[in-house]
């Protein structure tokens, strides 16, 4: 059982696609949402989580994109589920992300790129811990 993370990044929210990337979530067999919270990250909160990037040149822009309105965080558990959310979410940039995939549907652009998900099993573990305490999980499905 893998464990990933999800943000809803600034421009979704504004654009009000909550509902919609929410509702492709939970028609997924097998992944099963354990964790879910509206957060506004500060520009402290953002270095950290995103402190991978510090070195490369967007990581001032990607800070301030991430702070910019509130987020949606999304905890989510199953069977190989890193790999499972990074096909739902598609590629990086909107324009060669698959039909269907969220960044296709939603993604403006590589820079605003609707949603965020974690890239290893490891990480997911990492990033759904910066956002929840482990108590906070409520599974569906067992």
């Amino acid at each position: 059982m893998e464990r990933t993370l999800m943000i809803i990044k600034p421009d979704a929210m504004e654009k009000g696609h909550i509902g919609d990337i929410l509702s492709i979530l939970e028609k997924q067999p097998g992944l099963d949402l354990i964790g879910l919270r509206k957060v506004k990250l500060s520009p402290d909160d953002a270095r950290h989580f995103y402190a991978i990037h510090k070195e490369r040149p967007f990581f001032g822009e990607l800070v301030q994109y991430m702070t910019r309105g509130p987020v949606v965080v999304i905890a989510i558990e199953g069977e190989n589920a890193v790999a499972r959310m990074r096909g739902i979410i598609g590629a990086t940039n909107p324009k060669e992300a698959a039909e269907g995939t969220i960044r296709k549907l939603y993604a403006e652009s590589i820079g605003e790129n609707a949603v965020h998900g974690s890239d290893s099993p490891e990480n997911g573990l990492v990033e759904t811990g910066f956002f929840f305490f482990e108590r906070e999980f409520l599974r569906l499905r067992k």
